[in-house]
């Protein structure tokens, strides 16, 4: 009766470890688009162009229009693709920081958004807003400026 418990325990492990590597690998996979509507201006940003947007360095778009950056869920797989791939960071770090700012009254954090279609209407329907979203969720809707690829060594 032990031995069949413990090799039952091991294949559930075994079935849960293979999971969580197939999903992994998936995740390293999936490229991550940052979008701007059409008629921001924008057409391209370079990830130093996105770090400061998204970090609250930056306030404005490089077109000149105040940005109004969107992030993906408070504790989303989406958010913590976004920026391990920009700033090789993880989400505890993130929200460090956005806490120490809005502490000191510098600057609000992106508005949080609960999912990749939420962030595409938004975007889709307001020249200054920035997001970022699994590139399948992109449409014609919406412009790639930048695209994250795999999760940096």
């Amino acid at each position: 009766m032990r031995i069949s418990t413990a090799i039952g325990r091991l294949l559930l492990a075994a079935c849960a470890l293979l999971a969580w590597s197939a999903t992994s690998a998936q995740n390293a996979e999936t490229a991550i688009a940052v979008i701007v509507n059409p008629n921001s201006g924008v057409t391209r940003l370079d990830r130093n162009d996105a770090i400061n947007i998204f970090m609250g360095r930056y306030r404005k778009l490089p077109s000149g229009l105040i940005a109004f950056p969107i992030d993906i869920g408070e504790h989303s797989e989406e958010r913590a693709m976004f920026y391990r791939r920009l700033l090789d960071k993880d989400l505890d770090d993130i929200d460090a920081y956005w806490s120490r700012l809005v502490f000191s009254g510098q600057t609000p954090p992106p508005m949080i958004v609960p999912d990749a279609r939420t962030a595409v209407e938004l975007v889709a329907g307001n020249r200054a807003a920035i997001a970022y979203v699994p590139a399948q969720a992109v449409d014609a809707r919406v412009r790639v400026v930048l695209e994250l690829g795999k999760i940096p060594p």
